[in-house]
């Protein structure tokens, strides 16, 4: 159920990728570098939103888009839902969503890289390969075959850029800049990867840290120009998010400036572990250090919706404010916090569900609230629309031109504009999947009810293993959001008998998300755990690899 101010009691019902090329790490490729007509309204009512408008390109020009994602943010960690519950507030993200739209019941992934992956391809993790995190050294990450949000936007004529952390890929390949953005300037892996060379154990000799140790902070151009920074240390750790921050906000000016509409994707290092603030910022709040980050934090997205106003396009700019995953209370009081159960790295719903608000003039109602479920996937077509591309979903089926590449991919997400709007008669989405790091489908949710075959034990990211009950284990999200019924209501075992109906329209969910596997690309996930590796494993590669080479063979 959505909900806003002016309609109380409404409803707004929202093959294996067999050709990989070698990659080259390391390599520094350096070359050369890198209008909407404006129209008068005819009501004296429409003059202030005219203006913005001709100030941002133009009146009916497409909207800028400015994506602010935080790091491993637990819901509660922002006040628009807690209300100060944690001790300190969110004034500047509460803006977003008190000029907007606030969701309760939205979806990132288990962990960093597939969040984020998640978001800017609109694919389930599970088809591109990017399920697990991310590591230095690591040859695995972002495909030419997989579009992006980026790439979309270009062909509307969008300045692309993407500041902070990306966390999509290792080597020159996976730079956002080879994927659709005009400009990056970010690190590329979890926060601590960065700091593990300072660390006691780490090894000394320098050829162990060339192959295997994180690269610097990166500022690379489309054109193919590419510098390394420098080292993201701990000292550089207190204040890289300004940075990026200003970084961001000259690449906003610039595109104003020339009168093109921009898609900005801002990845604040803020809160992932492990947390180096600057002495300004240390003590502030009293009540930890996580509170201070995110004071800090919220200053930053303050002074980006500061330059909107400044700059007369607050109007029409889209801001959407999310993150990635669930927290990672693994390391609190440096992690954040849940009410939900499970945590990051978990397909309980402390890993999946994540802080999200969107504010888009003209779009979404001052004060809306959403109830229905949204993931990260559903942004590419919902922005895509927004940029003057309808029915991207369809169009990425049967080939999508963007630039010098054709895509032709499944998209996952759905388009959220009728739900945003108010006019949605039924919810966009009524599935969500649950994959795991290993790309285990562990849980389903239809709808309210939520189907767990299996589930991550009482452990953390790291420690929990998966067990998979005789049963699956039957929630309603509604009813329990938080899943505690099963393990401390008293009827659990009654309710789960009374509704094993739902075993089959969920089998019908199963088989509705592999029917075209075979039709369009998909790269398998790394993993972190070697157990699975054995003599089957081999005998599986050794098998994929012959059907990959009959069907090279086949007459096209």
């Amino acid at each position: 159920m959505s909900t806003n101010p002016d309609e109380k009691g409404v409803a707004a019902s929202p093959k294996e990728h067999m050709s990989p090329q070698q990659l080259t790490r390391r390599s520094l490729l350096v070359s050369g570098t890198a209008l909407a007509a404006a129209s008068a309204f005819a009501t004296a009512g429409t003059v202030r939103k005219a203006q913005a408008q001709q100030a941002a390109g133009g009146a009916g020009s497409q909207p800028n888009i400015l994506v602010i994602f935080g790091d491993d943010i637990g819901v509660p960690q922002i006040s628009a839902y807690t209300m100060g519950l944690m001790g300190y507030r969110t004034p500047n993200i509460d803006r977003i969503a008190s000029e907007g739209a606030i969701f309760t019941d939205s979806y990132g992934q288990q962990s960093c890289t597939a969040g984020r992956a998640s978001f800017i391809l609109g694919q389930e993790p599970f088809r591109t390969g990017l399920l697990t995190i991310g590591m230095p050294g690591d040859p695995h990450g972002i495909q030419d075959w997989m579009p992006t949000i980026a790439d979309v936007m270009k062909t509307q004529g969008y300045a692309t850029g993407q500041f902070g952390k990306n966390h999509l890929g290792d080597h020159d390949e996976h730079l956002p800049t080879n994927h659709g953005f005009d400009e990056f300037f970010g690190n590329l892996y979890h926060l601590n990867a960065e700091e593990e060379p300072e660390g006691y154990f780490y090894p000394k000799d320098p050829e162990f840290k060339k192959k295997y140790g994180p690269r610097g902070v990166i500022h690379s151009y489309a054109d193919g120009k590419i510098e390394d920074t420098g080292a993201l240390n701990t000292k550089r750790m207190e204040t890289v998010d300004e940075e990026f921050l200003a970084a961001a906000k000259d690449f906003i000016d610039r595109q104003h400036k020339a009168n093109k509409p921009f898609f900005v994707w801002f990845n604040a290092t803020r809160m992932h572990i492990f947390t180096h603030l600057k002495p300004d910022s240390l003590g502030k709040t009293g009540k930890g250090i996580h509170a201070d980050g995110m004071v800090e934090h919220d200053g930053h997205v303050g002074q980006l919706l500061q330059q909107l106003d400044d700059l007369g396009i607050a109007e029409n700019t889209i801001v959407l404010y999310t993150t990635d995953n669930g927290a990672e209370i693994a390391l609190w009081p440096d992690g954040a916090m849940t009410p939900f159960h499970g945590e990051k790295g978990t397909t309980w719903e402390g890993g999946f569900r994540i802080p999200m608000m969107v504010r888009w003039p003209g779009v979404v109602k001052p004060g809306t609230q959403i109830n229905e479920p949204v993931t990260l996937m559903d942004w590419m077509p919902t922005f895509a629309t927004a940029a003057g591309v309808a029915d991207i979903k369809e169009k990425m089926k049967q080939g999508f031109q963007a630039g010098a590449k054709t895509f032709k991919v499944h998209l996952d997400g759905y388009d959220l504009t009728a739900l945003l709007k108010g006019e949605a008669k039924d919810p966009p989405r009524d599935t969500v999947y649950y994959f795991d790091q290993g790309g285990n489908l562990n849980a389903i949710r239809w709808n309210d009810w939520k189907l767990s075959f299996a589930n991550a034990s009482h452990g953390n990211i790291a420690t929990a293993t998966r067990e998979v009950p005789s049963w699956a284990l039957i929630s309603n999200l509604r009813m329990d959001p938080y899943e505690r019924g099963l393990e401390e209501g008293g009827g659990a075992l009654d309710f789960l008998a009374r509704n094993i109906w739902l075993l089959v329209p969920i089998q019908g969910k199963i088989k509705e998300f592999f029917a075209d596997f075979n039709q369009y690309p998909f790269q398998t996930g790394s993993t972190l755990n070697a157990s699975g590796i054995n003599y089957g494993w081999l005998q599986q590669q050794a098998a994929l690899k012959r059907l990959n080479d009959l069907e090279s063979l086949a007459p096209r």
